[in-house]
């Protein structure tokens, strides 16, 4: 099976991170692996600094963490594939180790799962999975509507229409991982009105479970995900509770 984070032949998904937030292999003080033989100047960072490395290695983490979830939610990681972290790291500039953290995170997401010796496989969910994962989504978040249709006033749920409107923006653009990501911030914030924050942690994760690997692909299928947003935030600021329930079976229904 062929490694590697790809888009078109011969091109990394992502852009390449900055060579000069590339962290050492070992996640000490920074220095650039291959200068010496390019003839360029290197040095270490002088004692002290190692909370600057730190902020390094962790803002290179994070980028390559971003891009692997672009390529999921893209399905440029196509479920089945294996990857290594060192193949990554070459394609993406780095070294194996940010890869090899971020695939770590993405194993605790449920996106992917460690394979002994040979680095991590992109899960397959099957049409049962995603059928639970949407079951439990909406053991967990119909009822908390319902009782926050009947006590938050309308003009909170005016305030959440901006987030909606993000969803229509990046479903009209037809990006995947635009959209999933403004999806899920929109139902974060709904849920965030019932001030639980254990609630919005763990449907976030089912919800980012649910996403990966992708269902919905065409533009068509995003802009009418993202309609249902506009139509529940309607529904919830004049409290009713029947349109409520029917347009959130719909949503999680489609794994929205």
């Amino acid at each position: 099976m062929k490694q590697g984070v790809q888009g078109s032949p011969g091109k990394p998904v992502a852009a390449r991170v900055p060579a000069q937030a590339r962290p050492a292999a070992d996640g000490g003080p920074y220095r650039e692996r291959d200068a010496s033989v390019r003839g360029e100047h290197t040095h270490e960072e002088r004692p002290g600094a190692g909370q600057r490395a730190t902020v390094q290695r962790s803002s290179v983490r994070g980028q390559i963490l971003d891009a692997l979830r672009t390529a999921l939610a893209t399905g440029e990681l196509k479920p089945g594939e294996v990857h290594s972290a060192p193949v990554l790291g070459e394609r993406f500039g780095v070294s194996a180790t940010p890869v090899r953290e971020a695939m770590q995170q993405l194993a605790l997401e449920g996106a992917v799962e460690v394979v002994p010796n040979r680095g991590f496989r992109v899960v397959e969910r099957g049409a049962r999975e995603l059928a639970e994962l949407a079951e439990v989504r909406a053991l967990l978040e119909v009822p908390v509507m319902l009782r926050l249709a009947r006590t938050v006033p309308a003009e909170r749920w005016t305030e959440l229409r901006p987030l909606a409107e993000e969803t229509v923006r990046a479903a009209a653009m037809g990006c995947p991982a635009g959209y999933a990501e403004s999806d899920r911030a929109f139902h974060r914030e709904l849920l965030a009105l019932s001030g639980n924050e254990q609630l919005v942690r763990i449907a976030d994760d089912l919800h980012r479970r649910a996403q990966w690997p992708p269902v919905r692909h065409g533009r068509a299928d995003l802009v009418a995900d993202a309609a249902e947003h506009m139509a529940l935030l309607d529904a919830l600021a004049v409290g009713d509770l029947d349109v409520v329930r029917g347009l959130m079976g719909e949503h999680f229904a489609g794994t929205g």
